[in-house]
């Protein structure tokens, strides 16, 4: 049996005896598969409401054993992950579980990750995507309740990240717009939650819209380049932001030949530029040759979106300042059998 699914967690509970903690203890022997995409936030403007699944996958094999937990991991990332509960995967499936209801006394997880690491292409988030994906699937296999819904799995990946918008994209596939609702404000998804609701839409994006990412070796954190924004802006800036993030979304969906000037941003690109030279050199770059390019997330990776093929020029440009070259399909959601 197979769907696609959207996700989501918060913060873990002390480890009980059995893995994950509820009613129902789930057999040994269920097993359930996960393929789920990169992503990128922001898009230029769209600062924490705006993402897009990128074609690069991490798979996720899990299964349910006699006892502890077991994790086995390949590729980026592989060699300074923990092996044991606090690997993100395994709280997320663990959180997963207990939001279903259920437990298992042991789980064994096999995870072959090509997203690179802080780079700014969604890997937490993908990671929290693939852990509650796989916790759905086991609980459906297992007949204890029917798979999660995507506003479920956008909610507890929310909760992960602390706002939705690369997980949403991860699950949903395509571009997204998120946004966030208090627990007393109704939403249109009927999300019960005590902490703040997450909710995102999918955009179908339009099909002369091409996607190419540049990936340094170069690492970047999160929360460092979250720390170099400001606390306020002008509110030129804060009205200049608002048309372009709207323009973003009309020239996704029905006017890629906007997605230049739709690009544009004046909230998070310019502060966080002096940490990353590179980047903000490589952005400059494209975008004077006509590029639709952007801060991919946090960055250091950068992201162009359009139909304008990219030269063997710019592949040597990139290359020269050290990014790597990664043409990409827009992805659809995340993928689960079981």
């Amino acid at each position: 049996m197979s769907a696609d699914l959207e996700m989501a967690g918060d913060v873990m509970p002390e480890a009980p005896s059995s893995v994950g903690g509820a009613d129902t203890v789930l057999p040994e022997g269920l097993s359930v598969r996960v393929r789920v995409p990169a992503s990128s936030a922001n898009l230029g403007p769209g600062f924490d409401c705006l993402g897009i699944a990128l074609g690069v996958y991490d798979e996720l094999t899990v299964e349910t054993t006699a006892s502890g937990i077991q994790i086995d991991a390949v590729g980026e990332g592989a060699a300074d992950i923990p092996r044991d509960e606090r690997h993100l995967v395994a709280r997320a499936v663990r959180r997963g579980l207990e939001y279903g209801g259920a437990s298992a006394r042991g789980l064994a997880l096999r995870c072959v990750n090509a997203i690179p690491h802080s780079r700014g292409l969604g890997s937490s988030a993908a990671a929290a995507v693939s852990g509650f994906a796989a916790a759905s699937g086991l609980l459906a296999a297992a007949g204890v309740r029917a798979p999660f819904t995507d506003a479920e799995l956008v909610q507890l990946a929310g909760e992960f990240e602390g706002h939705p918008d690369n997980a949403a994209a991860s699950v949903l596939g395509g571009a997204v717009v998120t946004w966030t609702d208090s627990p007393l404000e109704a939403n249109p998804d009927g999300v019960v939650a005590t902490g703040d609701v997450y909710l995102a839409r999918r955009l179908e994006v339009h099909p002369d819209i091409r996607a190419t990412v540049f990936v340094p070796e170069t690492e970047s954190s999160t929360s460092h380049t979250r720390g170099l924004l400001p606390d306020s802006v002008p509110r030129t800036d804060a009205v200049f932001n608002l048309s372009r993030s709207a323009l973003t979304v009309v020239a996704l969906t029905t006017a890629p030949e906007c997605l230049v000037d739709a690009t544009v941003d004046r909230l998070h690109q310019p502060y966080r530029a002096p940490s990353m030279p590179q980047t903000a050199e490589l952005v400059a770059a494209l975008r004077k040759r006509g590029y639709a390019a952007m801060v991919s997330g946090a960055g250091p990776s950068v992201l162009i979106l359009g139909a304008l093929p990219v030269t063997d020029d710019v592949v040597a440009l990139a290359h020269g300042i050290g990014f790597a070259t990664w043409p990409v399909d827009v992805a659809q959601g995340v993928e689960i059998s079981w």
